[in-house]
């Protein structure tokens, strides 16, 4: 047995090779870390609309002529994704000299308003731009008091707007077939304001995929006197003319 276990054994020839060459990759490995041989000439962005693509090119600028080997990409995502206009980031070290990044934009689907102040809001209530007044006419619109501290990049709070952003997010891929001109969130009940003037009652922020699908089937066939739709409880959705009657009426 013992001879076996001998003879199965590398020789030392052969670990004075594997070592010899385990050394020779990590020099090779150190080198190129240091050397020009992998420096990064080009950035290729794919996976967003010019504007956020701009953004991050001038934040990953500083990447140019550093090793593709040495990059740390945890640095690279965390840069990127601090962008306001970037959910997340993916990138690939194309060899010697590419490195490529795809992007995931964030979704706008609000314009938040405190007093005259607009921001452009995401799907997961993330404060993307800054706005001119009247901007984007067609986003709905969530207002908070004039004392919430707004700056880019945050993520609202939940009653600061964050929830009624979100609220919007079922609908990004799937549109609403009425406009919505307003999202409220009071004492913990979201609302819809429609165009038309009828009140879209969504009660607490949950299920909401499936509430709107309700209500998506409900609007496009309301009569012209409606004045609201409750579907706070989807399994009895309610609607009516006297916007008094209480939500789950």
């Amino acid at each position: 047995m013992a001879q076996a276990i001998a003879r199965a054994a590398p020789s030392g020839r052969s670990l004075l090779i594997g070592l010899t060459l385990l050394a020779l990759g990590l020099l090779a490995y150190a080198a190129a870390r240091q050397t020009s041989l992998f420096a990064i000439r080009r950035i290729e962005l794919a996976g967003a609309p010019p504007q956020v693509a701009a953004q991050v090119r001038r934040t990953v600028a500083g990447f140019r002529g550093s090793s593709l080997v040495a990059l740390d990409g945890a640095d690279l995502i965390r840069r990127i994704e601090d962008v306001p206009t970037v959910y997340a980031a993916r990138y690939d070290r194309a060899f010697p000299h590419t490195l490529r990044i795809v992007l995931r934009p964030e979704e706008p689907v609000a314009v938040l308003r405190r007093g005259l102040d607009s921001w452009l809001v995401s799907a997961r209530g993330r404060v993307v731009e800054r706005l001119r007044p009247r901007s984007l006419l067609g986003l709905p619109r969530v207002w908070v008091p004039a004392a919430t501290q707004v700056e880019l990049g945050q993520i609202l709070a939940p009653v600061s707007g964050g929830v009624a952003a979100r609220a919007l997010e079922p609908l990004v891929h799937a549109r609403f077939p009425a406009r919505i001109a307003t999202v409220t969130l009071a004492h913990d009940e979201l609302a819809f304001q429609l165009a038309s003037g009828v009140e879209l009652r969504l009660g607490r922020p949950e299920d909401l995929r499936l509430k709107l699908a309700i209500a998506r089937r409900i609007v496009t066939t309301l009569p012209s006197q409606t004045q609201y739709v409750d579907v706070s409880v989807p399994a009895r959705p309610v609607a009516g003319t006297n916007p008094q009657v209480s939500t789950g009426g």
